[in-house]
């Protein structure tokens, strides 16, 4: 338990002045020697006693011995004869009450203090802050009074509708009346939805520093503790203090953990939480068409929030914060770049060219990351090598050069490889391969191959399917041709191909006996791909889908194991070079198939006319795009987004999702 500062030396104090006390006792109080009753007796009857008194169970009294003073204390016991004996002696004695007032005040005093304490204690866990127990009903929101973030719109790139969205909203609170003076209110509320990383707070930050006014921020999981109704206290306190400074903008972090969608079997604390959004839907409803006060939320989660709570009138606008284009990329480098010193030939778009699919937190942790190996190597400043080091510890993991293979497990690598960068390259549908390495990266990948595209994609067609499955079983193909046996390192390659295999026929209809049927599996909605669901459709469409599916993945394979026989010579020196130089990049290989006759298509930015005409066009777009930067690797270690996976559990494509051009596998 941690106490401000004043209320550590309220503490120190108290302690101090007890000890005080404790002292001038002891300093007054003169010594007194305990004496056996005989003794007191003797004294008596001899008149060396002056004094006495009876003190509750105790005689205390004063003593001359041989000219010498004193003083004692001893046990009164019943003796009938003693007063008689004290009257003979002319000893004057009295009775007092046993009323020790400083014992009496610690007998108070002590278990006062003890029970306080424990009360501030209770107070203080169960309040969930500082703030004590009587005020736990109390806003935890903090406040940035204008430009308090320091940060503005001139900071957010690669998201601009976004940014025009909230730059009106901001118009909104700035000049009120120009947009009213044609019958228009105020939105009451926006929320900004978009995957994790796409910079839907830092929109918020900015939206505060550029808005000019008040800006209350607080994260859906400040307001429901552990009391009953101290969640809806809260949200009347936030939106009170909102009111009181008018216009005023509330930002509220995650709101999935506050506006989950309310249920029919909820009990505890899920009762809590029901009762906090009712209070929240309430304060939404309850504003005035003037009252100046904004909501705005954030979510990756928007599936899963309260109907009530998405309807017009509450919040009005959903705004999308999507992954930037090449672009958007190319503009946020270029602010994250003014805060670290690069080298004059550091080409940014060149970077934004080669990291599809990453956000702008992707983008700016490989700046920092960049700046970090620099430093690490006694560089002045960040060159190339450093930033595209960067890219391939986002893709592929760290290099792990402590993990030696044998001979054969390199070898194998080396092939697997090899097979996966020649297939790639060969087949013109399928992405071009930029990097080939031997050396072990992340968690199990003991070798990657790094495709990427020449252009950001949002359609993917079936030959471009096909070929790129043929491409993932490339490595397990060559290990087939060259050692007529198969190892582990294609399971990760396998979990790929049967995924994108089985979209291809459940979802995209691309098998003839299956048919053009969606037979995707329910899911709830999920808005980032993540969580199962329950099949709707019967046994035999099942074992019909499994047959086809076996069927593309054989087909693809097929295809990869005849490429690689044919050019068998060029695989032979690409593994050569990989065995001296442990990595090859994109045109030292096409170089080598060129030098071994073998013909390369073409591969221009842009699609021909022909090409757009077979393109699959499918309600879910994004999902249906090619992997823009896929990363084949040993071991079936891979990573879909932009980190490679937990140590525990290395994944492919994101549960369901066929590769995108937001994200890039490693293998």
């Amino acid at each position: 338990m941690k106490f401000d500062k004043k209320t550590q030396l309220s503490i120190a104090y108290a302690i101090l002045t007890l000890l005080l006390l404790l002292s001038l006792q002891n300093y007054f109080s003169t010594q007194v020697e305990n004496v056996p009753y005989s003794q007191f007796r003797h004294w008596v009857q001899d008149g060396q006693v002056q004094r006495c008194t009876f003190i509750g169970e105790f005689i205390q009294g004063r003593v001359l011995i041989g000219g010498v003073d004193g003083n004692f204390r001893t046990v009164a016991i019943n003796d009938p004869e003693l007063l008689s004996l004290l009257e003979e002696n002319q000893v004057e004695y009295t009775r007092e009450s046993d009323n020790n007032w400083f014992t009496q005040l610690l007998s108070w005093i002590l278990p006062a203090v003890f029970f306080v304490g424990i009360w501030m204690f209770m107070a203080r866990r169960m309040g969930g802050g500082s703030g004590g127990l009587m005020s736990i009903g109390k806003s935890k929101a903090k406040v940035y009074m204008e430009k308090g973030t320091g940060i503005t719109f001139d900071d957010v790139a690669g998201i601009d509708e976004a940014k025009d969205e909230l730059l009106e909203v901001v118009e909104f609170l700035r000049t009120p009346e120009r947009f009213q003076a044609l019958g228009g209110r105020i939105p009451r509320g926006v929320l900004l939805v978009g995957s994790p990383g796409t910079g839907k707070t830092l929109l918020a930050k900015a939206v505060a520093g550029e808005a000019s006014v008040p800006f209350f921020f607080i994260s859906g999981s400040d307001f429901v503790e552990m009391f009953v109704g101290v969640g809806a206290a809260r949200v009347r306190d936030l939106f009170e203090q909102a009111k009181k400074h008018a216009p005023a903008i509330i930002f509220i972090d995650e709101l999935d953990a506050l506006g989950k969608a309310r249920g029919a079997g909820s009990f505890g604390g899920h009762d809590e939480r029901e009762q906090t959004l009712n209070q929240l839907l309430t304060e939404l409803d309850g504003f005035e068409t003037n009252a100046g006060v904004i909501l705005m939320g954030a979510t990756n989660r928007p599936e899963i929030l309260d109907p009530a709570l998405l309807r017009p009138g509450r919040f009005d606008r959903t705004v999308a914060v999507d992954r930037p284009d090449v672009k958007g990329r190319d503009a946020i480098l270029h602010i994250h770049a003014k805060q670290v010193k690069l080298a004059p030939e550091v080409d940014l778009h060149k970077l934004a060219v080669r990291t599809p699919g990453f956000a702008g937190a992707d983008l700016a942790n490989i700046v920092n990351e960049a700046a970090l190996l620099a430093a690490r190597r006694d560089r002045t400043s960040i060159s190339m090598a450093e930033l595209e080091e960067a890219i391939e510890r986002s893709v592929a993991g760290l290099e792990r050069k402590s993990r030696v293979l044998n001979r054969k497990e390199r070898r194998i690598v080396a092939y697997h490889e090899a097979g996966h960068a020649m297939v790639g390259e060969i087949l013109p549908e399928a992405n071009p391969v930029q990097k080939i390495s031997i050396v072990s990266r992340g968690v199990a990948a003991l070798g990657y191959t790094l495709n990427m595209p020449l252009e950001d994609r949002y359609l993917m067609t079936q030959d471009e399917l096909q070929d790129t499955m043929a491409a993932i079983l490339g490595g397990r193909a060559a290990e087939e041709v060259v050692f007529n046996e198969i190892s582990t390192g294609a399971a990760n390659d396998l979990q790929q191909a049967t995924e994108m295999a089985g979209r291809m026929v459940k979802e995209f209809g691309m098998s003839k006996k299956v048919g053009m049927v969606a037979h995707r599996e329910e899911r709830s909605q999920q808005f980032l791909g993540m969580g199962g669901g329950d099949r709707s459709y019967s046994d035999d469409t099942a074992r019909l889908i499994d047959e086809e599916v076996k069927g593309i993945i054989g087909t693809g394979y097929e295809r990869a194991k005849e490429l690689l026989a044919e050019h068998r010579e060029a695989l032979e020196s690409i593994v050569e070079i990989l065995f001296e130089k442990e990595v090859m990049d994109g045109d030292e290989l096409r170089k080598i198939l060129t030098d071994h006759g073998v013909e390369l298509p073409p591969r221009l930015k842009g699609e021909s006319e022909d090409s757009v005409e077979k393109a699959v066009d499918t309600t879910n777009l994004k999902s249906t795009a090619s992997a823009p930067a896929e990363a084949h690797g040993e071991l079936g270690s891979s990573t879909n987004g932009n980190t490679p996976p937990p140590p525990s559990e290395p994944e492919g494509p994101s549960l369901g999702e066929l590769p995108r051009p937001e994200d890039r596998d490693a293998s």
